[in-house]
């Protein structure tokens, strides 16, 4: 697997803002039963091995994990503020959970879980996301297995087709799009800010 071309900026705009700890954090979008769009902010958590595919976590019970199925198609907006870049990356979702068959995704849901903190961990054995607050729920629960998820545990995985990368520095500002095609390549064009 050879890296897509948009690859390398975003690499260089992760080095040049690592002293932000927001720019981990990116805005996702997917499609609710009704159509219209549900936005959140995430973790980047890196690129799955031999893939050009983004890594995220989830809760196989959060709104998104339910919104997946029906519509597997998200856009990340990150903005990087240092380099005031901002890239839109638009893809096919896919949720890697305890049902997937792919052992390899198993083992990268698993490696993900055990790389985790053991406060982020916990959140995953906390009550139902989004259901009504109950003051008698425990969201202190003991400290949990490293070794293997909770089942609700979801690796959840983006793998773009079009990439909008946006320099806002400059005048006039510099703009490319990057569009996956059939035959596994990647085009890349310049495009008007």
């Amino acid at each position: 697997m050879s890296l897509a071309p948009w690859r390398s900026p975003l690499s260089h705009a992760l080095a040049r803002n690592r002293s932000r700890p927001e720019s981990r954090y990116f805005q996702l979008a997917t499609i609710r039963p009704d159509g219209t769009p549900a936005n959140r902010t995430v973790v980047f958590r890196g690129f799955l091995e031999e893939t050009n595919q983004l890594k995220i976590v989830t809760d196989a019970r959060s709104q998104k994990a339910q919104q997946i199925p029906a519509h597997p198609h998200g856009e990340v907006c990150w903005y990087f503020p240092i380099t005031r870049e901002q890239f839109r990356l638009q893809g096919h979702l896919s949720l890697v959970d305890p049902h997937t068959p792919n052992p390899a995704l198993q083992q990268a849901r698993c490696r993900e879980w055990q790389q985790l903190s053991d406060s982020t961990r916990r959140q995953f054995s906390w009550p139902d996301p989004a259901a009504p607050c109950d003051e008698s729920e425990d969201f202190s629960p003991p400290v949990l297995d490293t070794s293997q998820p909770l089942a609700q545990f979801c690796l959840l995985l983006l793998d773009p087709i079009t990439v909008d990368w946006l320099e806002l520095r400059g005048e006039p500002q510099n703009r490319w799009l990057y569009q996956f095609n059939g035959d596994r390549t990647w085009s890349q064009q310049a495009i008007n800010p």
